[in-house]
């Protein structure tokens, strides 16, 4: 009798376990968002930007798999950061059908712009079914430009001495890097924008020195305890989230994103980075 009441109240705990764990990782994480803080040297940096903020808000995933009202109410908690500048590195939707467009528009009356100048780049999603609908890209950069948000499709923009320099998405028609690389000046302040961090793996970056701003990964949204997260979307398996020295004068950083693929996280919150800018010495 000992035995059997051990086993049912092991199975008990076993199955309370698993539902709170299951609700945590449903109704908690998806929306605890963390404010990541992070050092950025900057070589010629202007001494005026040093101490500045960048923020970066990744992968928004405007749509129907989750309730986007935590955005709005995420960009009200970042807008008290008030940052200088705000790049976007692109999946602004979960493109299903142009409702998206009318739910981007709702969001974005609530955009986080910076002081000094805000850019993005464009991720798979932002380009509709199956990433081949690029008049979804164009309508999704029309609204934003809108907002005041330069969306780069392989171009390039300069804020008050910081140039931003975007890469269009790895998986879509306008994947073009050697268009916008080829303009890299090294004696600029450079910041590349770039959704997919695969394409850091690419001979396309004319020997660029400094910081790639990535998204894409969501840091798996799900992740064991003491284990690589099992689901990436990216070849090369060591991009999973946060800073990467690539040992040869680049370092990238993939943002865990804002929003979600769809709504589940576990031990991977949802990240906006507040990068300060310094002086690389």
């Amino acid at each position: 009798m000992e035995r059997r009441k051990f086993i049912k109240n092991t199975l008990l705990t076993g199955v309370g376990a698993s539902l709170i764990g299951g609700l945590y990782s449903w109704q908690v994480e998806p929306f605890w968002l963390e404010f990541v803080k992070v050092k950025m040297p900057i070589k010629n940096l202007p001494k005026n930007l040093i101490g500045k903020t960048l923020m970066q808000i990744s992968d928004i995933h405007v749509g129907n798999r989750f309730n986007y009202e935590y955005i709005i109410d995420s960009f009200k908690k970042a807008k008290l950061y008030n940052p200088e500048f705000v790049v976007y590195t692109g999946d602004f939707v979960s493109y299903e059908t142009p409702e998206q467009f009318d739910q981007l528009e709702k969001v974005f009356k609530h955009a986080v712009n910076g002081t000094l100048g805000t850019a993005g780049v464009l991720g798979n999603h932002d380009y509709g079914i199956n990433w081949l609908e690029p008049k979804v890209a164009d309508r999704i950069s029309t609204i934003l430009d809108k907002k005041n948000i330069t969306i780069l499709r392989n171009e390039e923009v300069s804020f008050s001495g910081l140039n931003i320099l975007g890469i269009d998405d790895y998986w879509s028609s306008n994947f073009n890097p050697v268009k916008i690389m080829n303009k890299y000046d090294s004696k600029k302040a450079n910041v590349v924008l770039c959704h997919n961090p695969d394409v850091c793996d690419l001979n396309v970056w004319n020997n660029y020195k400094g910081w790639i701003l990535s998204g894409h990964t969501h840091g798996g949204q799900v992740k064991p305890p003491f284990l690589n997260p099992p689901i990436l979307p990216v070849k090369n398996k060591r991009y999973s989230s946060g800073e990467f020295d690539l040992y040869d004068g680049r370092t990238l950083y993939i943002n865990r994103a804002l929003g979600n693929l769809y709504q589940v996280r576990l031990n991977v919150r949802p990240e906006i980075t507040l990068f300060e800018l310094t002086e690389e010495v």
